[in-house]
């Protein structure tokens, strides 16, 4: 072999080295950033089940919130039926008090 074919070899050898060795790097950089986007989708999973979770929760209060105000409302109204007869009651009383009195 002459010498331009021997230099061309070891150019071509070290041309080849060195597309190995950025392809090395570039595959550990990509594995690094995998790992990485890895830990910030299950990062990422926990928060959205704490969000459902804290949602679910939620609802669950609301329903109950929603269940004791229809008890206060049924209270309320139960109350004020109570109030209509008691003061019909006292009026009717009035007027026989009234009508003894006039007696």
């Amino acid at each position: 072999m002459d010498a331009v074919q021997q230099e061309e070899a070891i150019d071509s050898l070290a041309s080849l080295e060195l597309r190995v060795a950025r392809a090395v790097e570039l595959l550990s950089s990509l594995r690094s950033e995998n790992e990485s986007l890895r830990q910030q989708l299950t990062a990422v999973q926990a928060e959205r089940e704490q969000a459902i979770t804290r949602s679910s929760t939620l609802r669950d209060e609301l329903a109950a919130a929603q269940m004791e105000i229809k008890r206060h409302d049924q209270e309320l109204d139960d109350l004020r039926s109570e109030r209509k007869q008691v003061k019909s009651r006292i009026e009717k009383l009035l007027g026989q008090m009234d009508l003894l009195s006039n007696a």
